[in-house]
């Protein structure tokens, strides 16, 4: 695999968000050096846009099957880009933030490589959710939900301190929002409504979450806003 320049061009942080958020081929980075990580959430959105345009890719292929199946292999496909990566964020963060648990224990199962009671019943709700959204969405749910999502990320890496300064969600804290912006506009401008309600909504869950982990927010909870933030989304255009 070509190994990627270093500099500090544009085309570096995009590979490293590109590799980051997705399992799509990317060239090698190499070693990333500090600060490299919050130049790359910039492309966030970027990515998102990727993200969606493969699954549409996907849906189109799928159309001649019946509206269930087409959506359980869009949802295939949208776990297989994304390496599961956030879904076990999601995971993870269930087993945390519902357990009646002091913070420090909180925060020690989301050190936990393995999964509660609360992660099991809270991703199969989630998944469900997620096909069943899929159905009765149309193109624009499965385009838009992985840029918003990826994009209000973005404030709450500002907003909030590491709930683990050692985690790797730390080293993208105070990412690059008002670049991505740029990425993130024509999502803004196809579905204003959308894209506000689930800002709202986002923020809000991440205020919830730092509550519960003594004020901070770890790569986990991250993992877990996107994946809730691309559900809002398609919820919200399905019910429009």
């Amino acid at each position: 695999m070509k190994r990627l320049a270093g500099g500090n061009g544009w085309l570096r942080p995009f590979w490293l968000a590109l590799g980051f958020l997705t399992t799509l081929p990317v060239p090698d980075p190499g070693g990333v050096e500090p600060g490299e990580m919050k130049r790359a959430s910039a492309f966030y959105p970027l990515v998102g846009w990727i993200i969606g345009g493969l699954l549409l890719l996907v849906s189109h292929l799928a159309a001649p099957m019946p509206d269930g199946l087409r959506a359980a292999l869009l949802l295939a496909a949208w776990l297989a880009l994304t390496g599961m990566l956030h879904l076990d964020g999601l995971l993870d963060s269930a087993d945390a933030l519902l357990a009646m648990k002091s913070v420090p224990e909180r925060l020690r199962i989301l050190g936990d490589v393995h999964h509660g009671s609360f992660a099991f019943g809270a991703g199969f709700a989630f998944l469900l959710l997620k096909w069943q959204a899929l159905v009765w969405a149309d193109w624009s749910g499965v385009l838009l939900a992985p840029v918003i999502a990826r994009f209000w990320l973005l404030p709450v890496l500002n907003l909030f301190p590491a709930a683990r300064p050692e985690g790797l969600g730390a080293t993208a804290r105070q990412g690059r929002w008002l670049p991505a912006l740029f990425f993130a506009l024509p999502a803004a401008l196809a579905a204003p409504l959308v894209f506000a309600a689930v800002g709202a909504f986002v923020l809000l869950t991440a205020l919830w979450a730092s509550r519960r982990l003594g004020g901070g927010l770890s790569g986990d909870v991250y993992g877990a806003l996107i994946e809730l933030g691309e559900l809002a989304v398609l919820l919200a255009i399905v019910y429009q």
